[in-house]
């Protein structure tokens, strides 16, 4: 099992099934990108940290960067959000377009930086 495995792994059976999606989101928008725990949440890094998600009691957390929240803010706008990240309650469904969006986004972000 990997890091990430085991954090999921500490969570009720309903909520590892949304975390494993969003993985899975993740890694179909980022197949280059290598998987870790970093701030103590799974973290994908490709060039540098390119997303982090975390699960709480009420929601789940998804952490893009300042950069990822301020290109998508009318698309997180009925979320709570915050300077790098977003809040995606339990009780509604995920977004996991947005989240491969974001994703997405952030990996083209990260790539450029190297072409500087």
């Amino acid at each position: 099992m990997t890091a990430i495995d085991n954090y999921i792994s500490q969570f009720p059976e309903e909520v590892q099934i949304l975390l494993n999606e969003i993985r899975k989101v993740i890694k179909e928008a980022a197949p280059e990108a290598t998987e870790k725990i970093s701030y103590q949440m799974p973290t994908f890094y490709l060039h540098g940290n390119l997303v982090h998600f975390a699960a709480y009691k009420k929601h789940i957390g998804f952490y893009p960067s300042p950069s990822g929240i301020e290109a998508f803010k009318e698309e997180i706008s009925s979320y709570k959000w915050a300077k790098g990240s977003v809040q995606f309650p339990l009780d509604k469904p995920i977004p996991y377009e947005l989240i491969r969006k974001i994703t997405i986004y952030r990996v083209k972000e990260n790539v450029e930086k190297l072409n500087i």
